[in-house]
């Protein structure tokens, strides 16, 4: 897929989340029981925009199985419409289903729904500050959610300067100490800096078009890469750049270009938070005190379309999701810390993001 035709994905959403003037049904039907104990990893498959066939993927790496349509097959119910991402906090799993405007919060080892938070815009991300609260960013609003995760509530609101609902968008976050950094994408070059206290913008950062990722590494440098817009953009079309920004002084700190129609995405880090991973075609690896960045792929590009990264904390093993055609079932690849390939499975529809048991 071109990132013209990537773009005009992008539009059809919003033009249909304009337009949309009722929450989706979830139909159910028999449940399966599931037990699963130790270490595993989810994949949330984001399925085909407006279809309703997002999915959950589960995988153990220590019997090289997996059980596909898992929150289906343990619910009864189908996921919704577009899975964005999965996070894991208070023995729940929180999974943010975009453009069903809803967060379901399973049971780790039984995947059976415990609770959700409904009548989000369009979730993207949920970061938790404590029992009672977590901030959930939004595509197409100019709203970071604040939440309840004890009760599944909306509680309040935190509004973004210069930020429109039509064209806005708040993506990953990072903590340092209380405050919470969170990359703006759509249309956006900057990062903002959030107290948690007082929940409100304090601060903001300008880097180069359109932030696509932001973590923190282990020597609390926040890490970012920008996609650089598109050909005929009216937000602007630039080179891409990876940036270092250290989080005490809110500064950046090392750029790192790339070349004019290059699109970096999925920055990673690895359990020890010290060594970097991307996708620009192939991916790529380097550790976060390099000056420079690599001259050669650490996997080389296999004429198809990376879509997802992740790295596993425990063994420093690599897993790439390919979203094949976007259209029949994507497949992972797990590489051994070297670049040796282990195993290969198909998941469900367009994998896109994973998360750690």
């Amino acid at each position: 897929m071109t990132r013209n035709k990537i773009y005009k994905y992008i539009f059809s959403v919003v033009l249909f989340h304009v337009a949309l003037t009722g929450c989706m049904e979830w139909n159910y039907g028999q449940p399966e029981e599931f037990v699963s104990s130790g270490h595993g990893l989810f994949i949330t498959n984001e399925g085909n925009f407006q279809y309703g066939n997002a999915s959950l993927s589960y995988y153990d790496p220590s019997t090289n199985t997996v059980e596909n349509e898992v929150f289906f097959r343990a619910n009864g119910m189908k996921l919704g419409d577009v899975a964005q991402s999965m996070s894991i906090y208070d023995n729940k799993g929180w999974i943010v289903v975009n453009n069903s405007h809803v967060i379901f919060a399973i049971d780790l080892n039984t995947f059976k729904e415990v609770g959700r938070i409904e009548n989000l815009t369009s979730p993207r991300y949920i970061h938790f500050l404590s029992d009672e609260k977590a901030y959930v960013t939004q595509l197409w609003d100019n709203r970071i959610f604040i939440v309840n995760p004890k009760k599944y509530e909306i509680t309040g609101y935190i509004r973004v300067p210069d930020m429109t609902m039509e064209s806005g968008s708040t993506e990953q976050m990072v903590q340092y100490g209380k405050y919470v950094y969170c990359n703006c994408w759509s249309y956006q070059n900057r990062i903002i800096k959030i107290d948690t206290e007082t929940d409100e913008v304090v601060d903001e950062l300008t880097v180069g078009i359109q932030p696509t990722s932001l973590v923190m590494d282990r020597y609390n440098k926040m890490w970012t890469v920008t996609d650089g817009g598109y050909e005929g953009s009216p937000y602007g079309y630039e080179a891409p750049s990876l940036y270092c920004i250290d989080a005490a002084t809110f500064t950046i700190e090392k750029q790192f270009r790339f070349k004019k129609g290059d699109w970096p995405s999925e920055v990673q880090l690895n359990g020890t938070r010290d060594t970097l991973y991307w996708i620009n075609n192939d991916i790529w690896r380097m550790a976060v005190t390099d000056e420079r960045v690599p001259v050669r792929p650490f996997l080389a590009y296999r004429d198809t379309k990376y879509y997802g990264l992740t790295v596993n904390p425990l063994n420093g093993e690599v897993y790439v999701a390919d979203a094949i055609d976007y259209q029949q079932q994507g497949m992972i690849y797990r590489y051994r810390a070297d670049g040796e390939l282990i195993d290969e499975f198909y998941v469900g529809v367009i994998p896109g993001a994973f998360c750690w048991k």
